[in-house]
Parts: C-alpha cells; sequence; structure tokens
C-alpha cells in the first residue's frame, strides 16, 4: 500500500487532500475506517482515484507491475504526476507510453543515496523487508533448525547461512540469521563492506581476487568483467558446498545480476540445502533460477521469489508510505510541483516529463539522443 492511515496527517496538514481506492490497504492491514477516520476519503472505484487526484502514489506503477499495470494507462490524465516503483529499466515501450499519455513521473528505484535523500529512499527500505523476509523463508524450506540447541537428546548444531552481496538487502539477511542463531558467512566485492558485516556478527570472506572500481558514487557495486566473475565463482565454490542455505543478493542496477552460483556449485551442496536468489528479477546470480518460482534441483531448494517484501505488507506498507510522504513533502512546495532540475532528488527521480523519457541516465541506458533541455 502507497499510503498508510499514520502519515495522513502530516499530508493533509500540508494541505493535501487524499483520495483512497476502497479495500486497497485491507491486505496489508489497513481498513478502510482506518483512512476515514485520518480524513481520507474512501471512493469505491479505481478510476475515481485517477478522475480525482492530481498525483497518484502507487507501489508498483505501470512498468513494474506485469499482471494489471497496463489497465491505468486509459485512466491517466495530462499533467497527472505519478509516484512509484516503475523500473526504468526495464522496457522502453511502457516508459514511452507513459510519457505520452502526458504524465509526469517519478520513479522512486532511482532515488539517490545521499544523506538528504535517505528519508525518501523506498528501494533500501524494501531491501530491508526482503532481507529480513528472504531468511525466514529459507528456514522455513530447509530441514535443519537454524540455532544451536543442547538438549536431552544431545546437541543440534547450527546451520551455516552464507550471504552474497552485502547491500542494504543482504545486511538485513544477516542480521536475521543472526538473530535465529545461525553460524554467518558473508562476501562482497567491495572491501568496504568487511566492517558491516562484522559489526552485525558475520565472518567476512575474502577472496585473493581484486575487483575494479567496486563501488560507484551512488554506492551501489559495478558491474565487473567476465573473468573477475569466472575467478570468483571459482574461489566462492568451496563456500557455497559447505553452507546450508546460500542467500545472494549481488544487484548492479540496470544490468543483468552477474551469476555467482553455478549449477555444479549446487550439485555439491548437501541435498535438503536452500539458495534464495534475491536477484532473481534482473536473471538471478544463481545460473539454475527460475525468476518467480520455487524449484528443487539436485537435492537443493532454488528459491526465486519475487517482491518478498509484500510477504510483510503491513510493515512494508508503512515504511514505504513514510518514503512516499517525505517525498511529496519535498517536491510539492504550496500546492505547487516543483521541478527544479539542480536539485538531485528531482532531477535522478525524474522519468517522464512533458511528453518525454527524462531522466538522461535512462536515455542513455537505451540510447535515445539526450534532450536539449538536458544539454
Amino acid at each position: 500500500m502507497a499510503l498508510v492511515p499514520s502519515v495522513l496527517p502530516t499530508l493533509t496538514k500540508a494541505g493535501f487532500q487524499i483520495c483512497v481506492q476502497a479495500g486497497a490497504g485491507i491486505e496489508a492491514g489497513y481498513p478502510d475506517s482506518a483512512y476515514a477516520d485520518k480524513g481520507g476519503n474512501v471512493v469505491p472505484e479505481r478510476r475515481d482515484v485517477f478522475a480525482a487526484a492530481d498525483i497518484i502514489t502507487q507501489v508498483l506503477c505501470y512498468g513494474s507491475n506485469d499482471i494489471t499495470g497496463k489497465l491505468d494507462v486509459p485512466l491517466y490524465r495530462c499533467n497527472q504526476i505519478l509516484v512509484g516503483f516503475l523500473r526504468p529499466f526495464g522496457s522502453q515501450e511502457v516508459i514511452e507510453e507513459i510519457a505520452k499519455a502526458g504524465v509526469t513521473s517519478f520513479s522512486v528505484e532511482l532515488m539517490p543515496r545521499t544523506t538528504r535523500a535517505q528519508s525518501m529512499d523506498a528501494l533500501s527500505s524494501m531491501a530491508t523487508v526482503a532481507g529480513y523476509k528472504a531468511v525466514l523463508m529459507a528456514a522455513d524450506c530447509h530441514p535443519r533448525i537454524f540455532p544451536m540447541l543442547t538438549t536431552a537428546a544431545g546437541t543440534v548444531t547450527p546451520a551455516r547461512v552464507f550471504v552474497i552481496g552485502c547491500g542494504v538487502a543482504g545486511l538485513q539477511a544477516i542480521a536475521t540469521s543472526r538473530r535465529l542463531g545461525a553460524v554467518i558467512s558473508a562476501y562482497d566485492l567491495r572491501p568496504a563492506a568487511k566492517e558491516q558485516v562484522h559489526s552485525l556478527g558475520g565472518r567476512f570472506v575474502e577472496l585473493p581476487i581484486e575487483a575494479t572500481d567496486a563501488q560507484d558514487a551512488r554506492g551501489y557495486a559495478r558491474a565487473q568483467d567476465e573473468d573477475f566473475y569466472r575467478r570468483q565463482r571459482e574461489l566462492l565454490g568451496k563456500v557455497v558446498q559447505e553452507s546450508d542455505v546460500v542467500i545472494t543478493a549481488a544487484v548492479i542496477p540496470g544490468k543483468k545480476s552477474p551469476i555467482l552460483v553455478t549449477e555444479d556449485m549446487v550439485k555439491g551442496m548437501a541435498p535438503g540445502s536452500v539458495v534464495l536468489d534475491l536477484a532473481a528479477e534482473r536473471g538471478g546470480n544463481c545460473d539454475i533460477t527460475e525468476s518467480g518460482k520455487t524449484v528443487v534441483k539436485h537435492g537443493v531448494t532454488i528459491i526465486g521469489q519475487i517482491n518478498l517484501a509484500a510477504g510483510v505488507p503491513y510493515h512494508a506498507s508503512m515504511m514505504y508510505a513514510r518514503n512516499i510522504t517525505a517525498f511529496l513533502s519535498h517536491v510539492i512546495k504550496d500546492q505547487k510541483l516543483n521541478l527544479n532540475l539542480e536539485d538531485e532528488i528531482v532531477r535522478e527521480t525524474l522519468l517522464t516529463t512533458g511528453g518525454e523519457i527524462a531522466q538522461p541516465r535512462v536515455r542513455e541506458f537505451f540510447k535515445l539522443p539526450a534532450l536539449v533541455t538536458q544539454a
């Protein structure tokens, strides 16, 4: 859910009138009455929201919603503002369709990772929830108990969890595994991750290879050449095969996820082991991951489910709503849209406006010529 009842007073105090689709929050634990109590206007149909609202806030907008997203297109109005996950490096055709409808859209995936934007960083919020949920799913599938137990029937040894990729999701997976009592190892090509892993009680796996420009200015890992990934796989193989659970979370924005766990590694894992691939949506870090599915191969369960945050809808919605509220408070001043492109938050998240794809990095990704206004 894009907005929860607790954020409505902040928005109404700033002059916003809130229109909510009936039943939209029920599955996340937010009944219509809670919105009404906080000053929201609950309307019967989705089209009623689009007809009344100048700003549409969604979780999965058309572009990231592959199931029903296209049904929103006829509901768009020229100069309407759209805020949510839009999958900016997905389909050029979809983004152009949004642009041609005259919609000014902001893609929350593109939020800069800066101190100013921290309260608006929905990607980090959802990664936090996904990292937590990933461990619970893996523990549920695995036949072993996670913590060490000393019982009258003898001692149960703890499960061994290996996390590859120590961004926000990976770090939360480490923390959650640790809380459940597992023995944690982790790897990331960015040397700065070592201290973070140690602070959470994990062992950092160091490989005798060095990445070139390991991270970009936004704090994300940079893609490496195939020779690096080949050597990396060779060195990671032993750790993977010794682990009961492997959680992969190595994602390169705008690129296919690197293959870090091969089928041969999976074959070498003990029967009943689990690989949970948090990079499944962009191809997966395991080369036998099937996006959106859970499969069993060579006696190992490979979980490729996407949008894990949806499995914890109450708090995922709460965190996302706070991000969206902070963003709206930033870009809407005196009930007017602030399109100041000198503001990094506005410049980076603005995806479409004036009938065009406006984001320079997205235009470059799709090999579109730079806009004259961006020159």
